[in-house]
């Protein structure tokens, strides 16, 4: 009888253990120090401070996930379809989160160079289309490996001029767009509709149905400058990727003896952006000691992500400061003001 029990012991701890939910589990996950995984040939490196990107841990829900999510305000639990594309499986969605952790990279390169003077030369190939939203008009007309270099005519070099040609319209227009498949210039017309309720886009809104287009393009920087993330995902260490990458351009160290964690993504006029897990986050800073911790301001709007790391870090009583970001010129002048650690 009871071998009887612990084989059926045993059998439950496997099922709520590899018993997996339609849903994704996250909760605070750790900080990487930058000067660590980023290296500027022949840059700075004599950092008495240090900058650290934060991360959020995540992963499929089992159901032991599920129930602990409920014991802390600190973990998460989203359905799947929040966070993945009808059709999309969890390995297509690991790589789009590693694919948009290098465009992040890139463009947090680009920031800092262009603020340290340094050079950076641009060879442009058009919007890589990757993902196409099934039930929308692009589905049937484009493929996936399209280079878009143009709408209606007007040059597009990056996925944002992308985004903000085709803002704006409604079902009853299309548009034409030119298009490089297969080393052959084409013209294609795409009309527009409503995007599937499970993407939970804005009312009205609309599209072609070209989801996470990528700026496909050779940027060559110089001196060289290398980033080793393994695998982490996603866009969200925009801010703190340029801000190490800057620091190691210029001569003085504007760590200033601070340990300086933060979030934020990054475009490339500098603008910094809203990311998921602000909260998190800021656990994950306060446990590596850092003494500041940037966020997205978002222009001051009441439920930023500056807002919501504010409330994380009154709740938990870390002595860490939460630092308002809008810009990295912003981040650049708030460290500026700063006193060397003593």
């Amino acid at each position: 009888m009871i071998k009887k029990r612990w084989i059926f012991l045993i059998i439950v701890i496997l099922f709520l253990q590899f018993y997996q939910l339609p849903y994704y589990y996250s909760q605070p996950g750790g900080a990487k120090v930058l000067d660590e995984v980023i290296s500027v040939d022949g840059g700075f490196t004599e950092e008495e401070g240090s900058f650290m990107l934060t991360t959020v841990q995540m992963g499929k829900a089992n159901l032991f996930f599920y129930g602990w999510a409920h014991l802390s305000p600190y973990r998460m639990i989203y359905p799947e379809e929040q966070l993945r594309f009808e059709g999309e499986t969890d390995d297509e969605y690991q790589h789009r989160q590693l694919m948009a952790m290098t465009g992040s990279q890139e463009i947090a390169k680009i920031v800092a160079y262009e603020a340290a003077g340094m050079e950076v030369e641009y060879e442009h190939k058009g919007v890589l289309v990757t993902t196409l939203i099934e039930g929308m008009p692009a589905y049937d007309v484009l493929k996936i490996g399209d280079h878009i270099i143009a709408v209606n005519g007007k040059e597009v070099l990056t996925a944002e001029q992308l985004i903000d040609q085709l803002q704006g319209m409604d079902e009853s227009i299309t548009v034409d767009l030119t298009v490089i498949r297969e080393g052959q210039e084409q013209i294609i017309e795409v009309g527009f509709s409503a995007f599937p309720k499970e993407m939970n886009a804005p009312p009205g809104r609309v599209g072609i149905g070209v989801s996470a287009p990528v700026t496909d393009r050779e940027v060559t920087f110089h001196p060289e400058v290398t980033i080793d993330t393994s695998q982490i995902g996603g866009p969200s260490a925009g801010l703190m990727f340029s801000l190490e990458i800057y620091n190691q351009l210029v001569s003085e160290d504007i760590t200033k003896g601070y340990q300086v964690a933060g979030t934020g993504t990054i475009n490339e006029e500098g603008i910094v952006g809203r990311i998921g897990g602000a909260g998190q986050k800021v656990v994950a800073a306060d446990k590596a000691g850092a003494d500041y911790f940037f966020a997205p301001n978002e222009g001051g709007a009441s439920d930023s992500n500056f807002i919501e790391a504010k409330k994380a870090a009154e709740d938990i009583g870390t002595d860490m400061q939460i630092i308002a970001i809008d810009t990295f010129d912003e981040a650049i002048a708030f460290l500026q003001s700063l006193p060397e650690k003593s």
